[in-house]
């Protein structure tokens, strides 16, 4: 299940009273109660899984609760088997712990919390069950994976020199509009009405029609990213964003960018904290005009590497080619972004200088990695040790999946 990173900080009456509208007073009685899945002659009910989504909506989790829902409850089916042929059975006392310890994620009792819950129609066994079937799993995987998820000192030393830790990732899409001279009121207002979409096929039209970045074609549409790669003032924004999601219009220099989330996830072990970035802007004359366009593509096959533009530049003023080596909070907020999608020796064109008279052909040259020197080993063993131990999970539920018998209506 992806963590629950940011739903426990709106945990209010208010949250709950707009969930109300999933809740088995508004659903038909008929059917309710009958099989909706059955899971290797298990049976999940209807209403087990209006009551699932019902919570998952109060718990913000990502994705359409709906289908998460039914994901979930097959899981646990098969979770809950699995547990029991191993002869692992949670105590009362076991349950009601892990009740109290998941409230105190909202810094509720478990009382609270129930109470919570049920005021907008969740019942004390929904959370119950939930809690029972993720308990189940962890004492199943401890017992079957513990001893199989040794880590050498050698492993440790590479992930020490590497920088690594724990990190949340995002799946974003994103517009990067150039605003020409007058037309700024213009530009400002599509990109009011792009911030209030929600749809994530809606958003990606208006990248294919509007972003002057390398993802147009693909509707802005990015893989997974770390969050630490992104520059800083943006992380806070995506974090503040359900899937679907817009961020308000960030104006940039020349240009104003949205991003969409699509999704988000914590990762087990994240790319290092980067210490220093270098790159090279070759600023050509024209802007986004066709012919600089066109001469930027020219030169993107000719170049391989930063060096190969100081050839390029030769004979021409000095300010036309700027190569700078910085930490990542120094470097402007635009050009940190675009360098955040390059590796070394690519090129991004996305942005302009001088009121989009001038185009910045932007290479990447390297990033350096800060050097952890006060980690603490035995934190990094435990990680890498629970990474593996994940894996080993995720594997078997896979091969549960594979091997069971599913039926739904």
């Amino acid at each position: 299940m992806r963590p629950l990173t940011r739903f426990l900080s709106s945990f209010a009456p208010i949250a709950f009273a707009a969930a109300m509208s999933l809740t088995p007073a508004t659903l038909p009685a008929q059917g309710l109660f009958s099989p909706a899945i059955i899971v290797n002659e298990q049976v999940v009910t209807g209403y087990e899984l209006q009551q699932r989504a019902t919570m998952l909506k109060l718990l913000r989790a990502p994705g359409d609760p709906q289908k998460l829902a039914r994901e979930q409850l097959i899981d646990d089916r098969l979770r809950l088997q699995a547990a029991s042929d191993a002869g692992i059975r949670p105590t009362r006392e076991e349950i009601l712990d892990g009740m109290e310890e998941f409230a105190g994620r909202a810094n509720l009792s478990r009382e609270e919390f129930v109470q919570a819950l049920g005021s907008a129609g969740v019942e004390e066994q929904t959370f119950r069950d939930f809690v029972l079937a993720g308990l189940s799993w962890r004492m199943l995987v401890q017992q079957r994976f513990a001893g199989r998820a040794t880590v050498s000192e050698a492993e440790v030393d590479r992930a020490l020199s590497s920088g690594g830790s724990n990190n949340v990732r995002v799946l974003i899409s994103e517009i990067i509009m150039p605003v020409p001279p007058r037309q700024e009121a213009q530009i400002q207002e599509r990109a009011r009405r792009i911030s209030e979409l929600t749809s994530p096929s809606a958003f990606s039209a208006q990248a294919r029609r509007f972003s002057a970045t390398s993802t147009r074609g693909n509707g802005g549409r990015m893989p997974w990213r770390d969050l630490s790669e992104l520059p800083a003032p943006l992380r806070p924004l995506l974090l503040g964003l359900k899937p679907g999601e817009v961020t308000d219009p960030i104006p940039l220099q020349g240009a104003i960018a949205l991003f969409q989330l699509r999704d988000i996830e914590e990762g087990a072990y994240s790319a290092p904290e980067i210490a220093s970035v270098e790159y090279a802007a070759y600023y050509m004359p024209g802007g986004r005009s066709d012919d600089t366009l066109a001469k930027a593509r020219v030169l993107k096959s000719k170049v391989d590497r930063c060096d190969d533009l100081y050839g390029i530049a030769k004979g021409q003023p000095e300010e036309v080619l700027q190569r700078d080596t910085l930490p990542p909070s120094e470097i402007p907020t635009d050009v940190a972004y675009e360098l955040s999608k390059l590796d070394p020796g690519e090129v991004s064109t996305a942005l302009t200088r001088a009121d989009g008279q001038t185009l910045v052909f932007l290479m990447l040259c390297g990033r350096t990695n800060k050097i952890s020197e006060d980690a603490d080993r035995d934190q990094v063993t435990l990680g890498l040790r629970n990474k593996r131990v994940a894996n080993l999970a995720d594997g078997y539920l896979a091969q549960l999946r594979a091997d069971a018998r599913i039926i739904e209506k």
